[in-house]
């Protein structure tokens, strides 16, 4: 078998396909496409999923395929999901900077990201990522050690 690492899996599941394309990441930095596996949806309306085991047996055979094509186990994926119950939004993270010569350091860095991790989220709802983004304080460049 080979080594995982090397190899990227994307899993688009969409309301009418669900695609998994597998990419082998080559030495020289490009990536080659050595396995594609496709499946009719089902389970799945408007991008909501209203029947699991159909979803799940969709998702199955797509990776199933894609794995038989590229010759390899897959144990993880990036996942494209979309849908009018995906929601996104952007929050901030504001804290005091009181260190020697106001100097941003890296735990204050952190500690602006815990600060706009502490979002209350509307009822039911699930965060699945947190992407923080960096942002310079009047042209502070990278913060301190």
């Amino acid at each position: 078998m080979a080594r995982r690492e090397r190899y990227l899996v994307g899993l688009d599941v969409g309301t009418s396909r669900v695609t998994a394309v597998v990419g082998e990441s080559m030495d020289d930095g490009t990536l080659d496409i050595v396995g594609i596996g496709t499946a009719e949806s089902r389970g799945i309306k408007r991008g909501v999923v209203v029947n699991v085991d159909a979803a799940v047996d969709s998702i199955k055979k797509t990776i199933e395929e894609a794995e038989l094509m590229a010759g390899v186990e897959i144990d993880s994926v990036h996942l494209a999901l979309s849908g009018p119950h995906i929601k996104g939004f952007n929050s901030r993270g504001v804290i005091a900077v009181a260190g020697k010569n106001r100097e941003i350091t890296r735990d204050d860095v952190r500690r602006a990201i815990d600060a706009a991790k502490a979002v209350a989220l509307p009822r039911l709802s699930t965060c699945c990522r947190r992407i923080s983004s960096s942002t310079s304080r009047m042209g502070s460049a990278r913060p301190s050690e």
